[in-house]
């Protein structure tokens, strides 16, 4: 199953409390963040201190000029003091949040690589871009923002609290009363932050969808001139995108202005009170500057529920993917194959997608070295079939036996060893040849990827490129024709040197010249090797050992080519169709 794209109503805190478990192997360098985030707070009850006892002895005329000296050299020295405690703070809280960052698109990216294949054929390539690369970083704000704030600013809040009491314990009270009203606006706003930043993530990847799509399928594009409709389609997204944007930007903007709308007021209270109880220029002065510095840690204390609400609508997607269930896995105690391939069996094979059929009680057996071809019309299940050897899916019924041994009994990893893939869909990578032919095969020399490419007809072409092995073959190979991608891809299956070899329609979308190279190259590839092939074109499978006819995802027919026309059932259908004239 894919992503789900609903709202699991999951508990923000408990969301959140997951989240900054991330930070637990870096807990010294958090723990150094916070300390210094003390001592940046208490910096400021030190300028507090300046201004009550310190600022008072520049107007006294009978204090030494020692003591003007050493209360001038006070005020730089809370500086530096506040100065460097909020950089070692700041830099390693941050440095904190961009590993958990870090650490989370790894995570993400290895479960992608565990997740079976039905999971991205039930998912969007652009919804998982967007999870990995977009809500990521979403998230680090929850772990870097907001844990600075919480180190620095509640011991500056509680100084300059203090501080007030200090001066005028009744005077303190009524300014505070307005602390609960401050609160109001963060409630109000908090819940509508998360649902509109989950909104706009979703907007975000349906965004990075199109612009996927687009891209990779931009010569379809071109030659049937959808660039207007890619565009307007891409410009309605966006502007959905903008919509949830600004309704987050909206609710965080109003919460500020409120506060401080609130803050005035008290202000003005303060001001009758110290007017009515006369209240000394500097006991006045310290009273101003610790509700000055009070305002910052309110303001952003406040802010805190907000950025919370907005990372964990990031992080509960991310979380989703890490989630996700992994329906291909290895079985408690499965031991890997080492065994010398022998036979391959299919026993009553059934397999459902969702509740859909497409195999039902297909049943053969291969020896080691034949080559089986299967055909069959559109829908029929002949890649089904196919994926099911590698374990690409699991079966819903029935067995899939190596040896007389299920499949499922023996690590992925070794399973997967013994078989090569050459699929009618090329995948290259944005890599140079030579690293394009050895993908797989780790530590392969440059003299053993040259013979697989002289092998695979394409060592000729590979020598006419600029760079020759070195040249880099662009995203999914488009600087390459449709044979060359193929004859690359067959390269790198002999590299490997499967004894399984799958080919999927390896030949059926080129031109003759590219199909007789590709073909003379999968010659070279079969030969001695266990083949299962898939073949739309009929003719090019003739001389396989036996071809299997598959109807609705049942076994219709099997046997040679010779015999199945002799038949006159649906493989002679199929072959008269082909080759009517």
């Amino acid at each position: 199953m894919g992503i789900s794209t609903t709202d699991r109503r999951l508990p923000a805190l408990g969301i959140y409390r997951r989240l900054i478990g991330y930070t637990r192997p870096y807990w010294r360098r958090l723990a150094v963040g916070m300390t210094f985030g003390l001592i940046y707070g208490a910096a400021n009850g030190g300028i507090l201190w300046f201004i009550q006892r310190g600022l008072p002895k520049f107007y006294e005329k009978n204090i030494p000029i020692s003591s003007v000296l050493l209360a001038a050299a006070a005020l730089p020295l809370v500086g530096l003091i506040r100065s460097v405690a909020e950089f070692i703070s700041r830099y390693q809280i941050r440095w904190v949040g961009s590993r958990v960052v870090m650490d989370l698109r790894d995570t993400v990216f290895r479960k992608l690589n565990d997740l079976s294949l039905s999971y991205f054929v039930a998912s969007r390539a652009g919804e998982l871009i967007s999870r990995t690369a977009n809500d990521t970083v979403v998230a680090e704000s929850a772990v870097s923002v907001v844990v600075e704030d919480l180190a620095k600013e509640p011991v500056t809040l509680v100084f300059s609290i203090g501080a007030l009491f200090w001066l005028d314990p009744w005077l303190a009270l009524a300014s505070l009363v307005l602390f609960p009203i401050c609160i109001l606006p963060v409630a109000l706003f908090g819940r509508r932050v998360r649902r509109y930043t989950r909104e706009a993530q979703q907007r975000v990847a349906d965004l990075v969808s199109i612009l996927q799509e687009t891209i990779s399928g931009v010569r379809v594009v071109k030659a049937f001139g959808m660039e207007d409709y890619e565009a307007a389609r891409f410009a309605k997204e966006n502007r959905a995108f903008f919509g949830r944007v600004i309704r987050v930007a909206r609710a965080n903007a109003a919460v500020e202005p409120l506060i401080v709308f609130i803050s005035t007021i008290g202000v003005s209270m303060v001001l009758i009170y110290v007017r009515l109880n006369h209240m000394e220029v500097n006991d006045f002065l310290t009273y101003a500057a610790a509700l000055f510095l009070m305002y910052s840690p309110v303001k952003k204390l406040s802010r805190v529920h907000l950025q919370i609400q907005q990372a964990v609508s990031a992080a509960d997607r991310i979380f989703e993917i890490i989630d996700a269930p992994v329906s291909v896995t290895n079985r408690p105690g499965a031991t890997a194959f080492a065994d010398r391939l022998a036979t391959i069996e299919f026993e009553n094979v059934v397999f459902t997608y969702g509740d859909q059929p497409v195999l039902d009680g297909v049943s053969f057996s291969v020896k080691a070295g034949q080559r089986i071809a299967f055909v069959g019309g559109s829908g029929a299940g002949k890649t089904t079939l196919v994926n099911l050897l590698p374990r690409f899916y699991d079966v819903t019924g029935g067995t899939v036996r190596i040896n007389g041994c299920d499949i499922r009994d023996f690590t992925l990893a070794s399973l997967r060893t013994q078989m090569g893939i050459v699929t009618q869909d090329t995948i290259l990578f944005n890599d140079t040849v030579a690293n394009n032919i050895g993908y797989g095969t780790q530590g392969a020399s440059r003299d053993a990827i040259v013979d697989a490419a002289r092998r695979a007809n394409a060592h000729g072409f590979i020598m006419e490129m600029p760079k020759q092995y070195e040249t880099v073959v662009g995203d999914l190979g488009m600087r390459l024709s449709g044979g060359q991608k193929q004859r690359l891809a067959i390269a790198r299956a002999m590299l490997r040197n499967p004894p399984v070899m799958i080919l999927d329609e390896a030949t059926s979308a080129l031109d003759t010249e590219s199909e007789r190279l590709v073909q003379a190259a999968l010659h070279e590839l079969m030969a001695g090797r266990t083949v299962f092939a898939i073949a739309h074109r009929l003719s090019t499978i003739a001389d396989c050992d036996r071809i299997i006819v598959l109807d609705k995802g049942r076994l219709a027919e099997e046997g040679t080519h010779a015999e199945l026309l002799a038949k006159g059932g649906l493989y002679k259908r199929l072959y008269d169709m082909q080759f009517i004239d």
